[in-house]
C-alpha cells in the first residue's frame, strides 16, 4: 500500500537531493527513514532558499517515489552520516504553498498553518498529494 509523505527542506538542499537521486529527512535522521517503503510518494515543501536563511521560497519543490532497496548512511565527512533512501524524481514545477492551503487536510482552516511544517516530515493523504501534484504539474512518467 503507497503511503504519501511531506518533507520540509531548504531549496538548496532539495535541488542536491533531485541530482542526486535521494532523500533524507529531519537533518538526516533515521527515523523518517524507517518509515518510508518503495512505492511510497513523498514532496517536498521548501520554506528558505537556504538552510535557516535566504529568500523566503514556501513552495512545493520536488515530488518523487522512493526506490527499492533499504536505508544507507551515506559519509559527508566530517563525522556526518546522514540516513538516506533512493527517489526517483518526477518532472515537476515548484508550486506555492499559498494557494493550496484552503485546499489541504493539514492547512485548511489553520491560522498558524506553517507549524505543521516544523515537524520536518509527515504523512499526508493521498487528496493531498494529487493536489500538490496537479500544482506542481508533476509527470510520474
Amino acid at each position: 500500500m503507497t503511503s504519501y509523505w511531506m518533507g520540509v527542506a531548504s531549496r538548496d538542499h532539495v535541488i542536491r537531493a533531485v541530482e542526486g537521486g535521494f532523500c533524507q529527512f529531519c537533518h538526516g535522521k533515521s527515523w523518517p527513514m524507517q518509515r518510508l517503503t518503495p512505492g511510497d510518494r513523498i514532496i517536498y515543501n521548501s520554506p528558505r532558499a537556504q538552510m535557516g536563511e535566504g529568500t523566503t521560497v514556501q513552495a512545493s519543490t520536488a515530488i518523487g517515489e522512493v526506490l527499492k532497496g533499504e536505508p544507507y548512511c551515506f559519509d559527508m565527512s566530517g563525522g556526518f552520516t546522514p540516513t538516506r533512501r533512493d527517489v526517483r524524481f518526477f518532472r515537476a514545477s515548484s508550486a506555492s504553498i499559498h494557494p493550496l492551503l484552503p485546499k489541504l487536510s493539514f492547512t485548511r482552516n489553520r491560522p498558524s498553518w506553517g507549524y505543521t511544517f516544523r515537524r520536518g516530515f509527515f504523512p499526508i493523504t493521498e487528496a493531498d498529494y494529487l493536489e500538490i501534484a496537479r500544482a506542481m504539474n508533476a509527470d510520474e512518467r
